[in-house]
C-alpha cells in the first residue's frame, strides 16, 4: 500500500499510540490525517496543516455518524481508540461493560460508518489496534482482555467479509507500550514512537498481522506455534512475565 495523497483517520489520536501514529503518518506524503478524539481540545498541536481535528466519541452514535459525514474522503481507517478497566472478571464492582462497549461495539460502530467511504474511494484499508491480550488474556485486566479478544475475532471476520470489496484488513497487536494506559504495569515497555513506526511500516506492507514491538513479536510467534503456552505466559504474575 502507498500512502501518497491518501486520506487517513486515526481514532484516539490525542495521546499515546494514536498521537504517535499521526506523527509517523505525517512523515509520508499523505493527504489529510483526521485526528479524532472525544475532545478536540485534548489533541496536541501536530504542527501540520494536513491534520484535521475531528470530535469523535466512538460510543456516541450521533458523533460517529457526523464524523463519517465529515470525512467522506477517507481511504484508511485506523481504529485506535479504547479504554481499559483494571479489574478481574470476578470483581463485581468493576465496570467491565465499558471495555466491551468501547473496544468492541464502539470500534465496530466506527467501522460500519466508514465502510462506504473505504469502498467508494478505492483501495480501502482498515486497521484495528487490538493487543496481545486479544490473543490470550491477562487475568488482572479480564474485561479488557475479553473486549480485545472480541475485536480480534471481529477483525478476522471483517477480513473475510471485506476482501470481495477490495478492502484490506490488518490487526495490530501491541504489547506493553509506554503510555498513560500502561503506566502501572511493572514491566519493560516499548516507546509509542517506535511502536507507531512499526505500525505504519506494517500498513505499508499490507500486513494482516502487525506485532509492533519486541514483546508482541515474541507473543505473536508463540501464538502461532503454541497458543496454550502464550496463555500460560500472560497468566503469570506481572513481575514474572516482565
Amino acid at each position: 500500500m502507498k500512502l501518497d495523497n491518501r486520506n487517513i483517520i486515526v481514532t484516539g489520536a490525542n495521546r499515546g499510540i494514536g498521537a504517535a501514529i499521526v506523527r509517523e503518518l505525517l512523515k509520508h506524503k499523505v493527504g489529510k490525517v483526521y485526528a479524532a478524539a472525544r475532545k478536540i481540545d485534548s489533541l496536541p498541536d501536530f504542527g501540520d496543516k494536513r491534520v484535521v481535528p475531528l470530535a469523535l466519541d466512538i460510543t456516541n452514535g450521533g458523533q460517529v455518524k457526523a464524523a463519517a459525514e465529515k470525512a467522506k474522503d477517507v481511504h484508511v481507517l485506523i481504529n485506535n481508540a479504547g479504554i481499559a478497566t483494571f479489574a478481574a472478571l470476578t470483581d463485581e464492582k468493576a465496570d467491565i461493560a465499558a471495555d466491551m462497549n468501547t473496544n468492541y461495539y464502539g470500534t465496530l460502530s466506527v467501522t460500519r460508518a466508514f465502510l462506504p467511504a473505504l469502498q467508494k474511494n478505492g483501495q480501502g484499508q482498515l486497521a484495528n489496534v487490538i493487543s496481545v491480550v486479544g490473543l490470550a488474556p491477562v487475568p488482572a485486566i479480564g474485561g479488557y482482555s475479553a473486549s480485545k479478544a472480541a475485536l480480534h475475532s471481529a477483525t478476522q471476520t471483517l477480513r473475510a467479509e471485506l476482501a470481495p470489496r477490495g478492502i484490506k484488513v490488518s490487526g495490530i497487536y501491541p504489547g506493553p507500550i509506554d503510555t498513560d494506559m500502561a503506566r502501572d504495569f511493572p514491566m519493560q515497555k516499548a516507546s509509542a514512537e517506535s511502536t507507531a513506526q512499526a505500525i505504519v511500516k506494517g500498513l505499508l506492507g499490507s500486513d494482516e498481522f502487525i506485532f509492533p514491538d519486541p514483546m508482541s513479536e515474541q507473543a505473536g510467534q508463540l501464538w502461532r506455534t503454541d497458543p496454550v503456552a502464550l496463555e500460560k505466559m500472560l497468566a503469570a504474575p506481572m513481575d514474572k512475565a516482565a
